[in-house]
C-alpha cells in the first residue's frame, strides 16, 4: 500500500527518495511527496498522481538536502488531493509521513484544534505531525517528542519524522505497518520495503512492533515499545536488477506469468526427492508437529485465500484431514471453535498483510496446536510470528494482480499435502505418482504457457463485454474463482464464479447470447458432471469457452470454442490451469488500455484493514 522512503546522509538525499519511491510504485498510490531539511527549512512538494508528476515538479522546483522524508499515498482518510498528500507538516517546523490507519484520530483531531492547531487535510495523519510539533514547543527534542505521542496513537502505523530543529536526524515509528532501517557508508535511510533501497545499501534492520528507531549520521539507535535500548539483527539483502526491470516484457504481470515456470523450480528446489517430500521445509519442528495435526485452519486474503480453497480439497481427498478456510477480515471478529490438535496457517505474498498477520497474532492466543506462515519474504513479519514457516521463492512479484505469488502458494500446499498424507498412511506407489506429477509440473507450465497465442486472438471478443461468467467443479472452482479476479482485477470487467452445479440454483437466469462464459474442464472424476452443466448453459443459448485437457471429447462447435491444455494429473490441474486465467485477464486488459500493473483503487500490499 503506501510506500515510505526517509534518509539522513551528507550528500543531497532528494535523488534516493525518488528513486526509492520509484521502485515502491508497485505497491499502489493516489499522490506522491516529498519534504527535505534546506538551509534551516522544510522544503515540501506534493502532487495528486503519479512519482512522474512530483519529478516534473521537482525539475522546476529542486529540493536539496541531506535530511529528507518521501511518500506515496494511498487514499483511506480524504479523497486524493495534494491536501491529503503526504509529507504532512506543522508550523513549518516538523514533518511526518505515515502508513496505516491511526483509529483514534477524531479524537484526537479534537485535542489539536483545541491546542490552536488549524488541521489543512481531512487525514487522520496530520493529527500525529500537530501532536509532535507541539511537544517540540514544550522543549522536547525529536526523540522525546514522538516518544510521548506515540502511546496516545491507536491503530496501525509506520512513521518517519523529521525537524528543522535537528537537521540531521531522522525518527522511524513502527507498530503494525513494517519499516525498515537501510545502512550505508556514513548515511542511514528508512523504508516501508527494502526494495525501495536496492542498489543503495544491502545491509537491513527490520523494526519490529513498537520500536523507535533514532537515526542520525553518527548510527541508529533503536528503543522497544519499553524504551529500552535494543539491538535487532542486520540482515544482508541483494536484489538483482532485473528482478525490478521489466525486460523485454510490456509489463511486469507478463513478466511475472512467464516467471512461473522457473519460480516454481526454485520452490521446490531441496524440499523433495523422487521418492519424498521432506518435512523440515516447513521448519526444524515441523515433523514433530506434523505427527500430531487432526484439523487445519487456513485464514488468507484475496488471491491467497483461493489458494486456500485448493488446499482443502487436496488435504482433505489425499490426506484426510478436516481443513476449514476463511477470509482473514472475517475471521478476525467472530468468536471461534477451535478443535484440538488444529495446525493454524496463514497464506501471504508480503507477509504483511494487514487482517491476516492480525488473524495470526490472535491465533498465537487462542491455544492452536501451532501456526505456519506461507510466504514470499523471509523478513516478513508474518514469517518471524509463525512457529513454522515455509518460504514460496516466487522472487519479487511487481504487478498487483498476483501471478507466480499464487501458483507458488499453491506449490507450498500441495508439498503440505503429501507430508501430511504421509505420515497418515498414504500409499507408497500414491505418493510415488503424485511427486512425480509435481517433478514434471515447470515443463508443463513452460507447454502450458503455448496457450498465449490462442487467447490473444480470442481477447478481442471479450474486450467490450460487461460481464463473465466463470465455472469449475471441485479443486478448479477455486481456480474459476481465480480467473473471476483476475479479469475483474484489471480489466474493470465485472466477472462472477460459481461452482458449475450451483447454476441452476440463480445463475443461469443470467446467461444468454451476451454473457460469455468460461468453465475450467480438466480431465477428473467431476468432468462428466461440468460437461452437463455446460449443456445447460448452450441451452439457454450461452456463449461458452472451456479450457479442457487435450484429448477430451469436448468438440469445438456454434457456441462452444475450446481453448487446449497438456493432459496433466489432476493434483496439479488447478496449477496448470491458472495461467490461461491469468493470460486471458492480461490480454483482455491491454486491449482496453488500462493501468494493467497498477490497477486503479488497488494496492500490492493491504497493510491497513
Amino acid at each position: 500500500m503506501c510506500g515510505i522512503v526517509g534518509g539522513v546522509a551528507k550528500r543531497n538525499i532528494t535523488p534516493v527518495l525518488l528513486e526509492g519511491l520509484r521502485r515502491l510504485e508497485y505497491r499502489g498510490y493516489d499522490s506522491a511527496g516529498i519534504a527535505v531539511v534546506e538551509n534551516d527549512h522544510l522544503h515540501r512538494i506534493r502532487t495528486e498522481g503519479k512519482v512522474s508528476q512530483l519529478a516534473s515538479l521537482l525539475l522546476h522546483d529542486p529540493v536539496v538536502g541531506t535530511t529528507g522524508i518521501a511518500h506515496t499515498r494511498w487514499a483511506t482518510h480524504g479523497k486524493p488531493s495534494e491536501l491529503n498528500a503526504h509529507p504532512h507538516m506543522s508550523g513549518n517546523e516538523v514533518a511526518l509521513v505515515h502508513n496505516g490507519i491511526i483509529e483514534n484520530f477524531i479524537p484526537l483531531r479534537e485535542k489539536i484544534i483545541a491546542l490552536g492547531y488549524k488541521p489543512q487535510s481531512e487525514t487522520d495523519s496530520e493529527t500525529a505531525v500537530h501532536l509532535i510539533h507541539q511537544q517540540l514547543s514544550q522543549g522536547c527534542d525529536l526523540l522525546a517528542a514522538v516518544t510521548e505521542v506515540v502511546p496516545q496513537l491507536s491503530g496501525a502505523y509506520a512513521l518517519a519524522i523529521i525537524t528543522v530543529h535537528e537537521p540531521h536526524r531522522l525518527i522511524g515509528v513502527r507498530y503494525g505497518c513494517p519499516l525498515v532501517v537501510g545502512l550505508g557508508e556514513n548515511e542511514y535511510f528508512l523504508a516501508s520495503d527494502a526494495m525501495a533501497l536496492n542498489g543503495v545499501v544491502k545491509q537491513f534492520i527490520f523494526l519490529e512492533d513498537g520500536d523507535i528507531a533514532d537515526i542520525t549520521l553518527n548510527g541508529v539507535t533503536i528503543y522497544d515499545a519499553n524504551g529500552h535500548k535494543v539491538d535487532r539483527p542486520v540482515r544482508t539483502i541483494e536484489l538483482a536488477a532485473e528482478a525490478i526491470s521489466r525486460g523485454h516484457y510490456r509489463h511486469f504481470m507478463l513478466k511475472e506469468i512467464y516467471e512461473q515456470p522457473q519460480a516454481i523450480s526454485a520452490t521446490l528446489e531441496g524440499r523433495l526427492s523422487s521418492q519424498q517430500v521432506y518435512a523440515e521445509a516447513f521448519g526444524e519442528k515441523a515433523p514433530s508437529i506434523f505427527e500430531q495435526v487432526q484439523n487445519i485452519q487456513i485464514v488468507a486474503c484475496g488471491t491467497s485465500y483461493h489458494a486456500g480453497l485448493v488446499a482443502r480439497y487436496w488435504l482433505e481427498e489425499w490426506a484426510g484431514i478436516s481443513c476449514q478456510v476463511e477470509v482473514a477480515s472475517e475471521f478476525r471478529y467472530r468468536k471461534k471453535a477451535i478443535y484440538p490438535n488444529t495446525l493454524f496457517i496463514v497464506i501471504s505474498q508480503s507477509g504483511e498483510t494487514a487482517d491476516t498477520l492480525a488473524a495470526l497474532t490472535q491465533a498465537k492466543q487462542l491455544g492452536y496446536l501451532a501456526t505456519l506462515a506461507i510466504c514470499n519474504v523471509a523478513e516478513s513479519t508474518m514469517v518471524r510470528t509463525a512457529d513454522l514457516a515455509f518460504m514460496t521463492r516466487a522472487g519479487v512479484e511487481v504487478g498487483v494482480a498476483s501471478t507466480k505469488a499464487f501458483t507458488t502458494q499453491l506449490i507450498a500446499l500441495l508439498l503440505l499435502t503429501i507430508v501430511l498424507a504421509h505420515k497418515r498412511g498414504l500409499k507408497k506407489e500414491t505418493e510415488q505418482e503424485l511427486i512425480q506429477a509435481i517433478l514434471h509440473l515447470p515443463k508443463v507450465m513452460l507447454d502450458t504457457l503455448k496457450i498465449e497465442s490462442a487467447i490473444t486472438q480470442f481477447a478481442p471478443r471479450l474486450a467490450d463485454k460487461e460481464h463473465a461468467l466463470f465455472l469449475g467443479r471441485g479443486a478448479s472452482y477455486p481456480i474459476a474463482m481465480e480467473g473471476a479476479l483476475k479479469l475483474k482485477e484489471i480489466s474493470y470487467i465485472h466477472a462472477e464464479s460459481y461452482a458449475a452445479g450451483e447454476l441452476k440454483h440463480g445463475p443461469l437466469a443470467l446467461v444468454d447470447k451476451n454473457m460469455p462464459v468460461f468453465a475450467i474442464a480438466p480431465g477428473d472424476q467431476l468432468f462428466e458432471k461440468l460437461a452437463s452443466n455446460l449443456h445447460e448453459v448452450r441451452a439457454r443459448g450461452g456463449q461458452l469457452y472451456v479450457f479442457a485437457e487435450e484429448g477430451s471429447h469436448l468438440k469445438a462447435e456454434e457456441g462452444i470454442m475450446v481453448f487446449h491444455l497438456p493432459k496433466v494429473h489432476p493434483i496439479i490441474a488447478p496449477i496448470v490451469y491458472t495461467i490461461p486465467m491469468q493470460l486471458l485477464a492480461y490480454h483482455v486488459a491491454v486491449i482496453k488500455g488500462t493501468d494493467v500493473d497498477q490497477p486503479r483503487n488497488l494496492a500490492k500490499s493491504v497493510t491497513v484493514e
